[in-house]
């Protein structure tokens, strides 16, 4: 699955600087993640990053974008090589 930031989003900027992919970026009022680009971190780390910096716990997963964890390696593969 993508990760998906919600409204509780306090604008802090820490996690758009985290995540690998880049997938994050500032929307019209909170941050957003770009799920064509989030692995949820596979290929890169453990665990999401966004989640581990973020002070407000708003990065769940988004159940609009349900993936497998080898569906995200492929993702991560596909957007290492398009770098």
């Amino acid at each position: 699955m993508a990760l998906i930031i919600t409204e509780e989003c306090i604008n802090c900027d820490v996690c758009e600087p985290e995540c690998p992919n880049e997938a994050i970026y500032q929307g019209d009022s909170i941050y957003e993640i770009d799920p064509n680009r989030c692995t949820e971190c596979v290929g890169h780390f453990d665990e999401p990053q966004c989640q581990q910096v973020c002070p407000v716990d708003c990065i769940p997963l988004d159940p609009a974008f349900i993936e497998t964890e080898e569906q995200l390696m492929v993702k991560y593969e596909k957007l290492i090589a398009a770098g």
